[in-house]
């Protein structure tokens, strides 16, 4: 980004915040990497695949993307992340393992230019999670369009032990990724942009100015190590793409006592104590609050030491909206053991805690945190309005977290479904064209992955299909009428 620094009023056809899968799986389409349906291809669905065939000659990027997604039902509620989803891997909620109707074709002449920028590394929050959990997700489910995850496992492990890869290994493979297609050029790691405004830029085309800090190495010093420098940056964007995830900000409970030293945010705090050799069957409970897959792995890391354990959440442990009530036992075995302790270990049942099948650990379902104490006493409520005093050695409150928008005005807050409240994956995703992926309040940008609700890798790749899509579609229209404005039915928006 170097000849970008100071203001060179070049104006970038497309800037991306943030370099996790979401922003690298967009770069590599828009690098000119192709998806064509093969002509000897058949798709289990057969509505899709007479759709399919119906202009067999042109590539997805060109054909009726509302069209295809008619009739499609999946796992998510983006029409063209269900499409994708279905065509890069056919059948897969049933296990089954179709190959791809896709076959790759680079063509450098589609190329759109552009440039990623992100904090880390090329992976995003990958590489600060957990390295030792299995991540949720089959593997295949995490890879890239055109570069087997299991492949790529095989030679970097003696033996697949399963079809589920560690944080760290998925983060290393979205780096390699980056280096395999030769998408270097467009990545501009080290970088935090601090401010995005819509300005106008050459002739009264408005444009996006997105400035921050790129941090770089300097020179080396005498005992090897380097200095880096932290340098501004301002660069012009005609379209710009949030792609940032939602894992920088733990959400909290906003309970008394919350910022207490025994009152941890994040699974890491977790780690760090076990670590240091802090928890064992004689110390007090660790309190886990929430019902997600983060809590999950805590219980499950504690349990692993004998230390006792009370889970507390505010669902019941049958509600369908609970994420162990969606998700097949055979694949999930750790988390279906979860669920059985929930179930099975109730406060307030017959069944005792000392002993019972799963000794150490005690669930609270349908509660919720009234306050921390600096005694290292938690006041629980139930739904009934019951209250019960418990005392812990740690609190681990994992409730979710918010994505950092603060580059954006107010945060980001006028662009959710609802406009007052913070941008969240669950509860207020970006507010976005389901076909386009444009964002609904902002002329000239487009929101994907978690920021519209895609928690899982294979349904974020949905979204860069969209928006490369709509940016070729746009380009044809301006090259065909070149008095048409690319960003004209925004305009009358305002």
């Amino acid at each position: 980004m170097e000849n970008q620094d100071r203001d060179s009023g070049e104006v970038i056809p497309v800037v991306i915040i943030g370099n996790g899968p979401s922003g690298i799986c967009l770069s590599y389409l828009l690098s000119g990497h192709t998806p064509y349906v093969a002509q000897d291809a058949a798709h289990p669905n057969p509505l899709l695949q007479h759709k399919l065939r119906e202009q067999p000659h042109l590539s997805l990027l060109e054909q009726d993307l509302e069209y295809l997604c008619e009739g499609l039902e999946g796992r998510s509620s983006n029409p063209v992340a269900v499409l994708f989803d279905s065509l890069l891997l056919p059948d897969s909620d049933f296990g089954l393992e179709h190959s791809s109707p896709l076959i790759w074709r680079h063509e450098p002449e589609r190329a759109i230019p552009h440039l990623v920028l992100g904090r880390g590394p090329p992976g995003g929050a990958w590489h600060a999670m957990e390295g030792s959990m299995l991540t949720l997700s089959l593997a295949n489910w995490m890879e890239l369009p055109g570069l087997k995850l299991k492949d790529w496992l095989r030679e970097k492990r003696r033996n697949v032990r399963n079809d589920r890869a560690t944080p760290a290994e998925i983060a290393s493979y979205y780096q390699h990724y980056v280096s395999q297609k030769s998408l270097e050029q467009n990545f501009a790691c080290g970088t935090t942009v601090t401010e995005v405004t819509r300005v106008h830029g050459d002739g009264e085309q408005p444009c996006w100015r997105v400035t921050g800090i790129q941090r770089r190495e300097g020179e080396e010093l005498g005992d090897g190590s380097t200095v880096s420098q932290e340098v501004p940056f301002s660069i012009m964007a005609r379209n710009l793409v949030l792609a940032t995830g939602t894992h920088d900000i733990p959400a909290h409970l906003g309970v008394d006592g919350e910022m207490l030293p025994f009152v941890c945010h994040s699974f890491w705090e977790l780690e760090a104590a076990i670590s240091r050799g802090e928890l064992d069957q004689s110390s007090e409970p660790v309190l886990v609050v929430g019902a997600g897959l983060t809590a999950a792995d805590a219980v499950l890391a504690t349990h692993h030491l004998s230390a006792p354990v009370y889970h507390v959440f505010r669902r019941s442990v049958t509600d369908p909206g609970l994420i162990f009530n969606q998700l097949p036992k055979l694949l999930y075995p750790e988390y279906h053991k979860v669920h059985q302790m929930m179930t099975q270990q109730q406060h307030g049942s017959p069944s005792s805690y000392s002993s019972s099948s799963y000794p150490n650990y005690l669930s609270f379902p349908k509660h919720r945190i009234i306050k921390f104490l600096p005694n290292k006493k938690c006041i629980l409520e139930s739904d009934s309005g019951q209250q019960t005093a418990i005392q812990v050695s740690k609190a681990l409150v994992l409730i979710g977290s918010y994505p950092n928008l603060s580059f954006l005005p107010d945060h980001g807050r006028s662009l959710g479904v609802y406009p007052n409240e913070p941008i969240s994956c669950r509860r207020n995703p970006i507010d976005v064209d389901p076909f386009t992926n444009r964002v609904t309040e902002a002329p000239g940008m487009y929101a994907m992955g978690p920021l519209v609700g895609e928690n899982f890798v294979r349904f974020l790749k949905g979204g860069a299909l969209a928006i490369v899509s709509d940016l070729l579609k746009r380009q044809r229209l301006q090259e065909e009428d070149p008095w048409v404005r690319a960003d004209t039915e925004w305009s009358m928006k305002g």
